[in-house]
């Protein structure tokens, strides 16, 4: 078992930081004469409600956004992504060799490891054979027939097949590994020694405290994008109700923060940021058991819900009703025309009775047992279940609610442990890939749904389709057939908002950060202003 704290040398200097910096939360130098931004900042302060997101290394974080951002600011990919674009990282450029169907990336030769041994292509080739043996969870490296070393900054990726979303899903998502070190690791999801998280990425982890939630970064002084802005980040756990308060103290420099608190930042000498739609809450149905084995079934259950009083009630108004298709409205690959299950008192009760059931005294009844269901939820959706128990019960449905940390939800549904579930994830913005892993693959939060051979054909598909239009067609066919096998439904894509105190510059990472993960905390902003070269 991974140890509950891992120590580090750099101890000493962690306790020196929190003694003199714990109330301020920040330290600023004078600004720069050229542009008035501050030209360094001494300490950045990220909090969130949870705080502990697992251990920083490839192998130990947990797989939510969180945990691969922790994850990211030590360890760098071949390509990253900035606001708008792919940009250089490891590779300094990159060409696909379509009579080979394989990427020839060219390294940057000034890269060194955290502890200075160089970075070459024998580290890129490493870490796919290390994947082939011990997968990383947050990037699937089937696509990748062969990795072929030409010199100490060129190499080769081969592909058993044309693969659409190679750049996004494997080049700017596998975080590479230092040969030198892991060659020798058998056990890596046990692995938390201090050499587990020696990357190259723009910081190197001093401290983690899995009980108090806390990570303390320092900035490495030999990045070869140049000395990081800021010198040293934390992360804290707090909670969402104190940090508008905290952040207008000066005591945390961002904090994601709840719709409702908005009025009292806004006019204030802060900046807020907006995220993207890629984020929804999904209603999981244990389809591996009946009655929600049986499609009709499932498909009552959308019908009977008012996904649009969600939004208005349990949200007071902050998000978008989900689509039965998955993808928001907003998504360039979206599909308006799968149906729509407006809320349908009748139509659900038909479905039902065609499931088996039948209504009676106020009770859905099958075979003289009535429905009854227990649905698990965290403390984030406590309105949502209770909304959903009111919404159900009029359609003869009985709920009882169950109320559990996030990460035993995440562990029960994982293990098939549940009913019906609400479950939210992240990632619909970045390639479309991403069907693959919440429909048909493994996760807790994919819906693990094979039975349609027409669809589990069509994810496949666009995977190996390089047009961009041709592949769009196929992406709306599998909207449809989604929509239809309901073998989850997509609730709604909340208002997420984060507020700063402006001196960093962050922004919306296009299709999100590293696997499509929808917060504003890309590692380029904390590297170079505004996360553009200087």
């Amino acid at each position: 078992m991974r140890s509950k704290k891992i120590k580090f040398s750099f101890l000493l200097l962690f306790s020196l930081v929190l003694g003199g910096l714990l109330l301020t939360g920040c330290g600023v130098k004078e600004p720069d004469a050229a542009t008035g931004h501050p030209s360094g900042i001494e300490v950045y302060t990220i909090a969130d409600a949870a705080g502990d997101w697992g251990f920083p290394s490839p192998y130990g974080h947990y797989d939510r956004g969180p945990g691969i951002l922790r994850m990211s600011f030590l360890f760098d990919t071949l390509v990253w992504r900035d606001a708008t674009a792919y940009v250089p990282a490891l590779a300094e450029n990159w060409e696909y060799l379509e009579e080979e169907t394989a990427y020839l990336f060219e390294l940057r030769p000034d890269v060194t490891w955290h502890d200075g041994e160089p970075f070459t292509a024998r580290d890129v080739a490493f870490t796919f054979r290390y994947l082939k043996e011990h997968p990383y969870s947050m990037a699937d490296t089937t696509a990748v027939a062969a990795v072929e070393v030409l010199d100490d900054y060129r190499v080769i990726i081969k592909l058993h097949e044309p693969f659409a979303p190679f750049l996004a899903r494997i080049a700017g998502a596998v975080p590479i590994l230092p040969e030198h070190i892991w060659q020798s690791v058998e056990n890596p999801a046990e692995y938390s020694q201090p050499e587990a998280v020696i990357g190259t990425g723009p910081y190197k982890l001093a401290d983690y405290n899995r009980e108090q939630g806390s990570y303390l970064y320092l900035a490495n002084e030999d990045y070869y994008l140049g000395e990081p802005l800021v010198k040293q980040l934390r992360f804290v756990k707090l909670n969402p109700q104190l940090a508008g308060a905290a952040l207008l103290r000066g005591e945390i420099n961002y904090t994601p923060i709840p719709p409702e608190m908005l009025d009292e930042l806004l006019g204030q000498d802060i900046s807020i940021v907006k995220a993207d739609y890629d984020f929804a809450v999904k209603l999981m149905f244990n389809h591996t058991k009946e009655p929600f084995s049986g499609k009709e079934f499932r498909q009552g259950l959308a019908y009977a819900i008012n996904r649009q009083e969600l939004v208005d009630i349990a949200k007071r108004g902050h998000g978008l009703a989900g689509s039965p298709g998955l993808l928001s409205e907003t998504s360039p690959w979206y599909n308006g025309g799968v149906p729509a299950y407006g809320y349908d008192q009748d139509r659900a009760l038909a479905l039902f009775e065609k499931a088996g059931y039948h209504y009676e005294n106020g009770k859905l009844v099958k075979d003289g047992k009535p429905a009854m269901f227990t649905l698990l939820f965290d403390p984030d959706t406590e309105r949502e279940a209770q909304l959903l128990e009111k919404q159900l019960e009029e359609v003869g449905i009985e709920l009882r609610l169950r109320s559990v940390e996030t990460k035993t939800r995440d562990s029960l549904v994982s293990d098939w442990q549940f009913d019906l579930a609400l479950l939210g994830h992240g990632g619909l913005g970045t390639d479309p890939a991403f069907y693959t892993q919440v429909i048909v693959g493994p996760s807790f939060h994919s819906a693990r749904y094979t039975a349609n051979e027409q669809l589990n054909n069509l994810i496949k598909d666009q995977l190996k389709t390089m047009d961009r239009e041709s592949r769009l067609g196929l992406l709306k066919k599998i909207q449809e057939i989604y929509a239809e096998e309901m073998p989850c439904l997509t609730l709604y894509y909340p208002d997420n908002y984060f507020a700063h105190d402006g001196q960093v510059e962050l922004f919306n990472t296009w299709q999100g950060v590293a696997t499509g993960v929808p917060l504003p905390l890309n590692k380029l902003s904390f590297v170079q202003r505004g996360g553009i070269p200087q």
